[in-house]
């Protein structure tokens, strides 16, 4: 069965229309808009972020790179390396030579502005202390930074975090200055610190509300712009700093050179941050899906006030002619269809207003008086056969039939007297099982004296069922079927064998005989009765007595037929036993 809207009322069908079509299909439209347009917003500002990251890591190498590279122009300029290694007499050729020291090495600082601080340390007594050459003094072999490059075999470069002023604040290039001192007799260093206020520039550039950390290969932290972090008096593994929850991690690693080699850049920002750009386009979102859901809900409610109002009241109006109520509606003067409905219904009362009173009234003045003269024709009718007519006219005949000897002719005319009498008296519904039994035995007996020794029957009835009360006419239609329809076309006659027993509450009517029986479509068709939902004909035939049985007892009402042709047939009825 397809499933259909036209019990649905117009209301909840408009309403069904507007969530189906426009509420849900908006609202998930702009869920599905918001999803995506937020997620899009922040991949781009974690991209963003993680540029900015990138970028703080590629300017910080590029420092390095660049003392690195200062480094290197000392560590193969030749002339510098022999002034150092030179063992002087005399102060004042020292002096002449230092010239060239000092120009060298106040040269680089212009054009390196990573570059804050280059200092020359060499073991040659022979050199005077100066501005940028520092004899290597036992203070100056205890710093970590001599004893790691001191100890090293290799020349290249290494990156120091230095103290100044007791406080390691920033950081330096150390390299031996041994490219042209294979003996290497003369020890010699070079040590270029880089520029704090550079490198705080590029570590501060990140434009947003979080900190910036330096890790070196053992994740301890180098350098970073949280200030509750003291940095600068001792190494703190990144590991021990305590970060809110919604704390987010934008990890870059230096690649390339052994300098940098495991160190990385690490960029902490709160997720609120890194979502604060959302703010703005959810503000839109929601401006835009509540503009799409009002516009379109405002234009269906007006549409539909329009449309179910005017149709509410043609409704009522129509309910009202049911009354004979005919008052016309206003407003019908609209255009559409509704409108044209209203008039059409205004013309339609009106019409039929008219109808009722110059036709109606007068056909129903003219069909009472035809009933009457029916009514009186009837009732002379009547009269002429009336019941106790018939009753004193049966009677008297019995009587004759008496008088003659005739005792079986007699009993016969008592027991049609009987049927007769009972057959009128249906104001009374429900009987009880012996009275309907009287009326079995009666037609029975009618049947007998018609065919004789023709046909038999065998009557079986317990004492406890007799007082049971059933509908009227359940029983004998079944009998008068078998005795007329099994048995008598039979020609050499038969037996019909009825029993009726109380049985856990239940009556049971059991009927057998052994005429001509019924086909399988017969036997069928009667069975199907059971299912079907129809109206009574006019006789009291067996399909009468299965609807009258089904509407008395519904679902308690039990029937089972078997029947073969040429073998009989058998009945089983089964009815809630109640006592009267």
């Amino acid at each position: 069965m397809k499933p259909s809207l036209n019990n649905v009322r117009l209301r909840s069908k408009m309403l069904l229309l507007y969530f189906a079509s426009v509420f849900f299909p908006i609202l998930v439209t702009n869920i599905v808009f918001y999803s995506v347009t937020m997620e899009n917003v922040r991949d781009q500002r974690i991209k963003e972020i993680t540029r900015a990251v990138d970028q703080i890591a590629n300017q910080f190498k590029k420092q390095v790179v660049d003392t690195i590279s200062v480094s290197t122009s000392f560590y193969t300029d030749q002339l510098l390396n022999e002034t150092l290694e030179t063992q002087y007499v005399n102060p004042a050729d020292y002096v002449e030579a230092y010239d060239y020291v000092r120009r060298t090495l106040t040269s680089y600082s212009p054009l390196y502005n990573s570059v804050q601080a280059i200092n020359l340390y060499v073991d040659n007594p022979t050199i005077l202390t100066s501005g940028y050459v520092t004899p290597i003094t036992e203070e100056v072999k205890d710093t970590d930074w001599y004893k790691a490059v001191n100890g090293s075999t290799q020349s290249l470069p290494l990156l120091f975090k230095t103290e100044t002023v007791g406080k390691y604040d920033t950081f330096s290039i150390v390299r031996k200055l041994n490219y042209f001192s294979e003996a290497k007799k003369v020890p010699k260093f070079v040590k270029i610190d880089m520029n704090t206020d550079t490198i705080k520039a590029t570590f501060d550039n990140l434009n947003l509300d979080g900190y910036i950390y330096l890790l070196n290969e053992n994740n301890e932290i180098e350098y970073t712009t949280d200030p509750v972090i003291n940095w600068t008096h001792g190494q703190i593994l990144y590991d021990n700093v305590k970060k809110p929850k919604d704390t987010m991690e934008f990890a870059t690693e230096f690649s390339g050179g052994n300098y940098l080699q495991g160190w990385r850049v690490i960029g902490t920002i709160s997720e609120d941050e890194v979502l604060k750009a959302l703010t703005g386009s959810r503000k839109f979102i929601f401006l835009l899906a509540s503009l799409n859901l009002l516009i379109p809900t405002l234009v269906i409610v007006w549409i539909t006030r329009s449309l179910n109002t005017r149709l509410t009241r043609v409704l009522r109006h129509m309910k009202k002619v049911k009354n004979q109520n005919f008052d016309t509606i206003d407003g019908g003067e609209a255009r559409d269809e509704i409108g044209q409905l209203t008039s059409e219904f205004n013309r339609m009362t009106r019409r039929i207003d008219s109808l009722i009173n110059d036709v109606y009234v007068a056909d129903i003045q003219r069909k009472d008086l035809e009933l009457q003269r029916r009514h009186a024709q009837l009732n002379a009718l009547q009269s002429q056969i009336n019941p106790h007519f018939l009753f004193n006219a049966l009677e008297t005949i019995r009587m004759r039939s008496l008088m003659k000897n005739e005792t079986e002719t007699a009993r016969i005319i008592h027991n049609m007297a009987k049927i007769f009498r009972n057959s009128l008296a249906w104001s009374k519904d429900m009987v009880q099982v012996r009275e309907e039994m009287e009326f079995i035995h009666c037609f029975l007996e009618i049947q007998k004296y018609r065919f004789g020794d023709k046909m038999d029957y065998a009557i079986e009835v317990d004492d406890e069922a007799l007082d049971c009360r059933i509908p009227k006419m359940t029983f004998l239609p079944f009998v008068e079927n078998a005795s007329i329809h099994g048995i008598e076309p039979l020609k050499n006659g038969g037996r019909m064998e009825m029993r009726i027993t109380r049985e856990g509450g239940n009556l049971l009517f059991h009927m057998k005989d052994n005429g001509i029986g019924m086909g399988p479509d017969t036997v069928e068709r009667i069975l199907s009765y059971l299912k079907r939902d129809e109206e009574m004909g006019e006789r009291v035939g067996i399909q009468n007595v299965i609807y009258r049985l089904k509407l008395y007892y519904g679902a308690d009402f039990g029937f089972d037929l078997a029947s073969e042709n040429g073998k009989g047939t058998e009945i089983t009825l089964t009815i809630p036993g109640e006592r009267a």
